[in-house]
């Protein structure tokens, strides 16, 4: 059966809306890159292979893939603990991991996963990018992790008032935000340059105009940074510490790139993301990016909904996007060497503000206060521990609120003057209910005849059901009458 080749309106329309998802891209690409402390040249080889590879494939026909913000703190861990070389091992490991989910068709259990431990997840890797960059834009190094960069802030504060190299880094930084939070705010005509770009381009400009003491991106050219991993590096598998890094790559490269698939479906009428061919997809990306020692790659909301709103009808458009990206590494890896240091760090601040739920939150805890409770707990775990650990403690608070959830259960006493006391119990007793139910019947009068009705219990656990029992018969060796409780039995 033959594919209908695109018509050429779409074609022409795709190629419009590559070149526009392939300047929003390009900062993107180098800023995650040397914020992941990795050679900006690696970001652009993700992007590449996002494009061609990844963009070719089947699953989402609109949304884009490339290395992505919500991975750079934990990419930061990775070259920091294991070395460069082992990046590519950890990220091949993943890529393999993604093509077995997707042959296995487990694309879709990825729906099932909590949106308040996924908006946690992106709050926390926000906080801790936001804290990270702080630090670039203003010319100076990061302590180190999340609560250090946290806590070390009001001494950046005080180093840059009085370093000249410092206000001028951080000037261009804060620079950099002002453009893209306003550049909204211009006429239609404008706004045809997309934001990032413009932003870069501005404080670029600025920097060479104003000959201001700003670092400035170190330029190795695409060949010199591309590095197989060698048999050595594949050691690095041994350590336990290694293993949990490819498995949190791998269910959050994977929960990120289908959570970024539902809401591109959202935005366009066509075909709908077919989600275990889509982790095959991004399987298959990560599997070369770990064979070219590249940075790990994500659909990314930012380049899908740029694409879709730019006009894409078909997967041409990113995967022209991707040859953009090939050509500019290729002909002007110079280019990169005039872009300052601070206006990618502005670039990433932004993008990490935009990862916290700051107008969805108030909602949420007047709606569903729990989940809220979720959402910030995992925040918080990520960045006073690290990304896997955090998103851990997400998963299992989330497990824990929907049990305690559904064993709802209901008690009513009726003391019938003269008679025996009837305790009816309904709903779900599990353990996390006990302490009430105990409270409750500890609470009866120990001198009169107890009925224990249990007939409209939906569920009793193991830990309920010995409780009760051993209740019982305490009262009854105390010469109370017997428990009517048929389930007990």
């Amino acid at each position: 059966m033959f594919r209908r080749t695109p018509s050429v309106p779409a074609l022409r329309a795709d190629f419009a809306a590559s070149l526009v998802v392939f300047l929003v891209a390009l900062p993107l690409c180098v800023g995650v890159a040397v914020a992941s402390g990795v050679p900006a040249e690696l970001g652009l080889v993700t992007g590449i292979v996002g494009g061609l590879l990844t963009g070719m494939l089947p699953g989402s026909s609109l949304q884009v893939s490339g290395p992505a913000a919500g991975l750079t703190v934990l990419v930061y861990e990775a070259v920091t603990e294991y070395g460069l070389p082992a990046l590519g091992v950890i990220v091949l490991a993943a890529g393999l991991l993604q093509l077995l989910m997707g042959a296995l068709r487990l694309g879709r259990l990825f729906r099932a996963i909590s949106v308040s431990v996924v908006q946690g997840m992106l709050a926390g890797i926000g906080l801790v990018l936001v804290a990270g960059q702080l630090y670039a834009a203003a010319g100076a190094k990061a302590p180190g992790n999340g609560p250090a960069n946290i806590a070390g802030l009001p001494g950046l504060v005080a180093d840059t008032a009085g370093s000249a190299a410092g206000r001028a880094s951080l000037a261009v930084g804060a620079g950099t935000v002002a453009v893209l939070v306003l550049w909204k705010k211009l006429p239609a005509r404008v706004r045809v340059v997309p934001a990032q770009l413009a932003a870069v381009a501005l404080a670029t400009l600025a920097v060479a105009a104003l000959d201001l003491p700003v670092g400035r991106i170190e330029v190795k050219g695409l060949l010199g940074v591309v590095q197989p991993p060698g048999t050595s590096a594949f050691d690095v598998l041994t350590e336990v510490g290694a293993l949990a890094t490819v498995v949190a790559f791998t269910l959050i490269a994977s929960a990120e790139s289908l959570f970024s698939a539902a809401a591109v479906d959202r935005l366009h009428d066509g075909r709908r993301t077919d989600y275990d061919r889509e982790l095959i997809a991004q399987g298959a990306g990560n599997t070369v990016c770990g064979l070219l020692g590249a940075l790990p790659m994500t659909a990314v909301i930012v380049r899908s909904a740029a694409n879709v709103q730019a006009g894409a009808r078909t997967k041409a458009s990113r995967v022209l996007h991707g040859a953009w990206l090939l050509l500019f590494a290729a002909l002007l890896p110079a280019a990169l060497g005039v872009i300052p240091l601070a206006a990618l760090a502005g670039v990433l601040v932004h993008a990490g503000t935009k990862l916290l739920p700051v107008s969805t939150l108030r909602p949420l805890w007047q709606s569903h206060r729990g989940e809220a409770v979720v959402l910030v707990a995992t925040a918080v775990a990520i960045v006073v521990t690290n990304m896997f650990e955090g998103v851990l403690i997400g998963l299992l608070l989330a497990v824990l609120k929907t049990a305690w959830e559904t064993s709802s259960v209901h008690l009513e006493v009726d003391d019938r003057p003269g008679g025996a006391v009837r305790v009816t119990i309904s709903g779900n007793a599990t353990f996390l209910r006990l302490p009430r139910i105990l409270d409750t019947l500890e609470a009866l009068p120990r001198d009169r005849a107890i009925e224990l009705d249990l007939a409209a219990l939906r569920h009793l656990d193991h830990a309920c059901r010995s409780a009760l029992q051993d209740w019982a018969g305490r009262h009854s060796t105390k010469g109370v009458d017997p428990v009517h409780a048929p389930a007990l039995h």
